[in-house]
């Protein structure tokens, strides 16, 4: 057997156009045109890149940008202010705070001070909350929601089938086992500490891995045609010298017994950008919700 390869280019293609479209009939319809603010903490050369990649993507679907770009010694009541003009500026539908944070910055503040209809990364404890009670206003994780879309396109139904997520991370790991369970599928939650992980594994015909550690799920560890999402992306050395992008699943062996796959990279990575900009034009269209709603209220009030 020789696993269907899952190309998450090719989805993210499928929602980013998704998203221009919602963009189109929300300004046809008297709406703004959604806005993103990113804000940028010092000079990590690979958070300006993914900054750049999100900035360019956000514009191409028709939205709005604005970037906020702040040194490295930028002090933690200094960026919560920015965070507070943005969170009033009814312009501004999405906040997104590139990670990670240097180290003098409480990362957990941060993300609390956005505010929830406007934390388009799904971080924001209500959010969280929300996610978990699964409420149509809640604005989920990126990662998770675009895995769930990735899982879709292998299964019409995933009702009944058992799903194992490894890791059980905040950003990741929870939230998704979350959106699995809310589609019916009998869930199990596991991490590189879990005892016998090979055969838990064995036994998911849905297997999500979001550990970090490069090739920790091995070709023996998967269940004959299941669906493996790989969530890990770390950069090594191979043996020529050259860098090199892998996941946490040996994708050589794993192609060999799944029944899908997503590569690495071209999987999971650009899945979760595409849904940053749905989580953005989610928000906006929120925003707009909330405003016609006040706008009835104070008319039935008069």
């Amino acid at each position: 057997m020789t696993a269907r390869i899952i190309d998450g280019k090719a989805l993210a293609g499928v929602v980013r156009q998704e998203v221009a479209e919602g963009v189109a009939a929300l300004v046809t319809g008297g709406g703004a045109v959604p806005e993103l603010a990113v804000v940028l903490i010092g000079d990590d050369p690979a958070s300006h890149v993914y900054v750049a990649n999100k900035i360019r993507q956000t514009e191409a679907v028709g939205m709005r940008s604005r970037q906020f770009v702040l040194d490295a010694e930028t002090t933690e009541r200094q960026l919560l202010d920015v965070i507070e003009t943005l969170n009033r500026d009814p312009a501004v539908s999405g906040i997104l705070v590139q990670f990670p944070l240097p180290s003098h910055i409480d990362t957990a503040r941060v993300v609390t001070a956005i505010r929830p209809d406007k934390d388009v990364d799904g971080f924001n404890p209500l959010n969280v909350g929300r996610t978990a009670a699964g409420m149509e206003d809640a604005l989920v994780p990126c990662t998770p929601l675009g895995v769930m879309r990735l899982i879709r396109s292998v299964h019409a139904d995933i009702a009944g089938l058992g799903a194992l997520v490894v890791g059980a991370s905040n950003v990741v790991g929870r939230p998704m086992a979350r959106l699995l369970l809310q589609e019916l599928c009998t869930v199990s939650i596991a991490h590189i500490r879990t005892t016998d992980l090979e055969r838990r594994c064995r036994e998911a015909d849905i297997l999500v891995v979001a550990t970090g550690v490069p090739g920790l799920i091995r070709g023996r560890f998967i269940k004959p045609g299941a669906t493996v999402i790989d969530v890990g992306i770390t950069r090594i050395r191979s043996g020529s010298g050259n860098e090199k992008l892998v996941g946490d699943v040996a994708f050589d062996e794993a192609i060999e017994v799944a029944g899908a796959i997503t590569p690495v990279p071209g999987g999971v990575g650009p899945m979760t950008i595409a849904c940053l900009l749905a989580n953005t034009l989610s928000a906006a269209r929120m925003a707009v919700a909330r405003s016609k709603a006040a706008e009835a209220d104070a008319s039935a009030a008069a």
